[in-house]
């Protein structure tokens, strides 16, 4: 085999513990508790460092945010502290029973909805974290809440499996009746927006106090739920179907120098395997590097596949390599990602306003990487059930359609056919900061 490429029968070697790492999102409405709740899962599941948690007890008391705690652990910056928002996303491991899990913590506020769109292309599943609290899940699910749209995003990036943590559970008593009440009612919105109801399960939770995370304490829970807890529903998620025997791909997500290693990159792995001496290709820019060593959660490994989250430190012409940006694709040079101009893509509209017209101006968001586009040609209308052709040349592309366009970049952009790699195949198109439609490339012209 070629260097650059992984023999196959190297890439399939189960992982040491042969537990499977699955990346797990965290996605809801700004103030539903998910920072909180993944905070309080780590320090219970003993990955939090006891100073660290007394130190942050004492300084979210000094700012008069006690409640924070918990949410700093994922919270670090001091942006995201002053303002008690989650600005970008971050990233935690964990091990359960069966599997090794990456936690991304999402931003639910609306104005950081692009961070959490590069986060979600990340993930295998999504934990939908909703606040029970009388009054707040109703804001957070109906009126221009964020609820809605992160949901429909994280199903049109390919997230397939979704556990609904309702949270805050304590401040309505652990009631049944609103349990249920909202169980039905974000059961049936899931359904609409695509989720198969065996990749759906509902859990009853209280981030702050820890309760139904690990164990449950609570007599007024324990009446009348005797269902899993959060852990033992993420342990159960199955992890999709890797694309370990194609070409190597993995989008940047981070660039950082250190002292020791020189330029690193980190990222998820896409397609694939990669291994220490590897020549590589970053697009765009063409910069030809090679692998000095591959880091997975901090242990240094001899190879990486498909899935796995990964630091890779570098060599290569230090002025070139000064030019990888976040978003760039690192590839196999026989193999490398095709760049283009222009596709034909499938395209799902979400509840919009004003119909798409030939000539739409928006924002494509692929990956972690954001390019302006335009709409040049609208193919035809097709039927949701049948996949028919409707209508031939639509002149115009409403709510909750189907239709196959023509998508025109200002510059030549890295993509994939959805059929040859799913995650570089789907994008999301945004105007005006909000999500217009889901889609997927049909076609490289």
């Amino acid at each position: 085999y070629h260097e650059g490429e992984v023999a196959f029968d190297e890439v399939l070697v189960e992982e040491e513990d042969g537990r499977d790492t699955i990346s797990l999102v965290v996605v809801g409405h700004v103030d539903a508790g998910k920072s909180t709740l993944n905070g309080h899962l780590l320090y219970a599941l003993g990955c939090v460092d006891q100073k660290v948690m007394h130190r942050n007890e004492r300084d979210s008391k000094t700012m008069g945010k006690a409640s924070f705690a918990f949410a700093w652990l994922m919270d670090g910056n001091s942006d995201e502290r002053e303002r008690g928002v989650t600005i970008d996303v971050g990233v935690n491991t964990f091990a359960t029973e069966h599997r090794r899990i990456q936690l991304l913590d999402a931003p639910g506020h609306r104005d950081f909805v692009p961070n959490m769109i590069s986060g979600a292309a990340q993930a295998d599943a999504a934990v939908l974290v909703i606040d029970g609290s009388t009054g707040e899940f109703e804001s957070g699910f109906h009126a221009g809440g964020q609820t809605i749209e992160h949901t429909v995003l994280v199903r049109s990036l390919g997230v397939q499996q979704m556990i609904v943590a309702v949270n805050k559970m304590d401040n309505v008593g652990y009631s049944q009746k609103r349990f249920e009440e909202i169980k039905s009612e974000v059961g049936a919105f899931l359904k609409r927006a695509g989720y198969r109801s065996e990749d759906v399960s509902f859990v009853p939770v209280s981030g702050f106090k820890g309760e139904n995370l690990l164990e449950r304490k609570e007599e007024d829970l324990k009446k009348w739920y005797a269902g899993p807890t959060l852990v033992e529903l993420i342990d159960r998620l199955h992890p999709p179907v890797r694309a370990v025997d194609q070409s190597m791909r993995m989008v940047v997500g981070d660039v950082f120098r250190t002292q020791g290693l020189g330029l690193c990159v980190a990222g998820k792995l896409d397609a694939g395997g990669v291994k220490v001496g590897d020549s590589l290709l970053f697009r765009p820019g063409e910069v030809e590097t090679v692998v000095r060593s591959v880091d997975r959660h901090g242990k240094r490994l001899k190879h990486a596949r498909a899935g796995d989250s990964v630091t890779l430190a570098l060599n290569g012409d230090r002025e070139d390599l000064e030019n990888v940006r976040v978003g760039h694709v690192l590839c196999c040079p026989r193999n490398p990602i095709p760049m283009v101009t222009s596709f034909l893509a499938q395209i799902l509209t979400f509840d919009i306003a004003v119909p798409l017209t030939i000539g739409f101006q928006g924002v494509m968001y692929w990956q972690s990487v954001n390019e302006p586009v335009t709409l040049n040609r609208l193919l035809c209308l097709v039927d949701k059930s049948s996949g028919e052709i409707s209508k031939k040349r639509p002149r115009a592309i409403g709510s909750s359609s189907t239709a196959i366009v023509q998508v025109h970049c200002q510059r030549a952009v890295c993509l994939e056919r959805f059929a040859d790699y799913k995650q570089l195949g789907r994008f999301t198109l945004r105007e005006g900061g909000t999500s217009v439609a889901a889609g997927t490339v049909m076609k490289l012209l």
